[in-house]
């Protein structure tokens, strides 16, 4: 079964059975599986050890005292024998850990044995003597004195380790360092081991269960009633509340899905406010045409220029809505790129209010330009001329009573500001924030654009945002607004 189709609880607890039968199968390998080899290493180690410290210190006139600490510390049985041919195989130091030491037992011949055999091997020889030695000893006479009467077999079973080197000391003559260390039977050891892991075993199993029990409640209550909140969020009930409890990660995901119901609720707000707004400014121009369109049709004398020019003009609003529309979705979407050119903003400024100059005779706005000198930068000529036109038809839409809008461009080291300034009634200033969100109206009552769409503002934070640009607005209730950008300027004449 795949872990997606599992719950997070019972993949927790399978996560701690997973986890606590690794944790039994490791402890019974090494506890009781591979206890003796581990106990033969660390006892081949120790020995190995203690024999390298007494070749190192052969010479060595505290030699006696070293073996005596390394015997006792060790529990290791020693003997150095003179390999002289006049004195073979004498004991010119020996110590004896314990009564069954193998070799102080060992014959002449046993003596040469080992010595021709650590010769073949180049100076050294380790093996694990079992308990041959052992047996000859005790049976003659250890026990007793009596001949025929063999020691307890756990003595029997007893295995050693013997360690030999044959060194030269500094005088030229030749000395065999043998250690004796004993390896004691593990198998009570073993059994004891194996009826606490028993019980560790049940304890383990025991612990493991309650705690994948307690583990997963906790952590799969919260999920899962978040899970039902946001089942509810999906059907588009946006009041929901996110409460879950319990860690860290969670309070987060409480808090970021929270601040998602909060974003989703007033996109869906904005969402219905756009649809009325496109529907209305759908619904005048067609209303329009299709009224002249009739009027003309049916009344002789009505098919005159400026009724055909009435149509004309809706025709185009509505070109122009289905455009920004359009252009909105591409900016957003990051279907469009930039296309940069070198140009000089000042005078497309020019060019974008010489459109309003029949608006400013007939209607009497009044629209300003302040510069000082021309500004040449490098945009994409097309898109910063709509912002640059959207701005302006955003100020003449909402301008004052004294319908005029102020378009200010200044300089700046190595940057050029464009300002837009009307003097309407302003925005709030817990509006300032919101007024650049897709969707976002300020004015809930829908007012016909006296020229454009009313979609502006979307497009111009999307260009600006391609940009790079810097840009913001400034606004005071009853006194009005300024919009402004600014981008990197490349020559000034």
């Amino acid at each position: 079964m795949k872990l997606d189709k599992i719950s997070v609880r019972w993949q927790i607890c399978f996560g701690f059975a997973s986890f606590a039968a690794v944790l039994l199968i490791l402890l019974w390998l090494f506890q009781i599986v591979f206890l003796d080899s581990f106990y033969q290493s660390i006892k081949t180690k120790n020995i190995e050890s203690c024999a390298q410290a007494i070749v190192q210190n052969i010479d060595n006139k505290g030699l006696p005292a070293l073996v005596d600490d390394i015997s006792t510390q060790n529990d290791v049985s020693v003997r150095i024998l003179d390999l002289d041919i006049k004195n073979l195989f004498q004991d010119l130091f020996s110590v004896q850990a314990s009564p069954d030491s193998a070799i102080h037992r060992m014959t002449y011949m046993e003596l040469y044995d080992y010595a021709n055999r650590a010769k073949e091997k180049g100076g050294t020889l380790l093996e694990t003597n079992s308990s041959q030695w052992n047996r000859e000893y005790f049976i003659q006479g250890q026990y007793g004195g009596i001949y025929g009467v063999a020691p307890p077999a756990d003595r029997l079973k007893n295995d050693s380790l013997i360690y030999v080197s044959l060194v030269t000391r500094t005088d030229r003559s030749s000395v065999m360092v043998m250690l004796h260390s004993s390896i004691s039977p593990v198998n009570s050891t073993v059994e004891t081991l194996r009826i606490q892991l028993m019980i560790i075993t049940g304890i383990l199993v025991a612990l493991a269960l309650v705690l994948s029990i307690l583990i997963s409640r906790m952590v799969s209550k919260p999920i899962v009633k978040i899970n039902e909140t946001a089942q509810s969020l999906a059907k588009g009930r946006y009041d929901v509340t996110f409460e879950g409890e319990g860690y860290k990660e969670i309070k987060q995901l409480n808090d970021t899905l929270n601040y998602a119901a909060t974003e989703l609720s007033k996109v869906e707000g904005l969402r219905r406010d756009l649809i009325a707004n496109i529907s209305h400014d759908l619904r005048t121009p067609l209303t329009m045409i299709t009224g002249y369109g009739e009027m003309m049709r049916d009344i002789p004398g009505e098919n005159t220029p400026e009724n055909v020019q009435v149509i004309i003009d809706e025709a185009t609003r509505l070109s122009s809505l289905v455009t920004d529309l359009l252009d909105i979705s591409k900016l957003q979407s990051g279907a469009q790129s930039l296309s940069l050119t070198e140009f000089d903003l000042t005078q497309s400024v020019r060019s974008i209010l010489k459109r309003y100059s029949l608006l400013t005779s007939q209607d009497g706005y009044k629209v300003e330009f302040i510069c000082d000198t021309d500004v040449f930068v490098r945009a994409d000529e097309i898109k910063i001329s709509q912002v640059v036109y959207n701005l302006i038809n955003n100020a003449v839409n909402y301008a004052g009573e004294d319908k005029t809008v102020i378009v200010t461009q200044r300089v700046v080291p190595g940057r050029v500001r464009l300002e837009v300034t009307d003097h309407g009634k302003g925005i709030a200033q817990e509006e300032l924030p919101y007024i650049w969100d897709r969707y976002y109206k300020v004015d809930k009552t829908h007012k016909r654009a006296v020229i454009g769409t009313g979609l502006g503002l979307s497009i111009v934070k999307s260009v600006l945002d391609m940009h790079g640009a810097d840009y913001g607005v400034t606004s005071q209730e009853g006194v009005g607004s300024t919009f402004w950008f600014e981008i990197d300027t490349i020559l000034l004449r």
